[in-house]
């Protein structure tokens, strides 16, 4: 046999096993859905909060390569003062926060604007993780008056930066959010926000995705 044939015939079976196996693990990856925790960051009494995660939660429902997991700052109840030695009761709380935010690999964030700036709570959770945060992006959805909530977005972008986060460039924000919905918490004018969010899950989608794979080829060290 002529072993220049032989010696090409081998490297093509091997470049062949190689490039299914590199395809099979591929697809396995991108089969596997990105875990979203959307975190809803008021607690005030009235708030207008959970008419906007439920719009989101119901777009978010419509893409296929993502599942979310809603943490409510209201539900969480994280103690005020940032302690080393909690008690039990709010060490089971801060836990049971912990680990959902370390199991997600993305985050959006469900913000209203309180004088220029973002909810006491929010800052709340935030301050109590840390590396849970590391290396995952993170995208705001906004609501409040005139200003639809961005002046509390860019401070936040700030915040996250420290927490080694990346945060996506678009959002989806709505001003002067009550009057945008009817009673039965429907968007009246669907279309525009609509396209907005599926431009900031697709963001949300490939940030996640291409930081998922970067934690898992190689541990992220702050």
């Amino acid at each position: 046999m002529d072993t220049t044939a032989a010696s090409t015939a081998s490297t093509a079976s091997t470049a062949s096993t190689a490039s299914t196996a590199s395809t099979s693990s591929t697809s396995s990856a991108e089969a596997a859905p990105l875990k979203v925790a959307v975190i809803l960051g008021s607690n005030r009494d009235g708030r207008f909060g959970p008419v906007i995660a439920d719009w989101f939660l119901a777009r978010a429902a419509r893409h296929p390569s993502i599942e979310t997991d809603l943490i409510d700052v209201a539900e969480a109840a994280l103690p005020n003062a940032i302690t080393f030695h909690p008690g039990p009761e709010e060490a089971a709380r801060i836990g049971a926060v912990s680990e959902r935010l370390a199991a997600a690999d993305a985050f959006v964030v469900l913000t209203p604007e309180y004088n220029h700036s973002f909810p006491a709570p929010l800052k709340t959770l935030i301050d109590w993780h840390g590396p849970e945060w590391h290396a995952k992006p993170v995208a705001f959805v906004s609501y409040g008056g005139i200003s639809g909530g961005l002046r509390a977005v860019e401070q936040l972008r700030q915040v996250f930066a420290e927490l080694h986060t990346v945060t996506v460039r678009d959002t989806v924000s709505f001003h002067n959010a009550g009057a945008l919905f009817d009673d039965a918490g429907r968007h009246l004018d669907p279309e525009p926000a609509d396209a907005a969010a599926k431009t900031l899950l697709d963001q949300v989608v490939w940030w996640g995705t291409a930081l998922r794979d970067a934690r898992n080829s190689r541990p992220y060290g702050a």
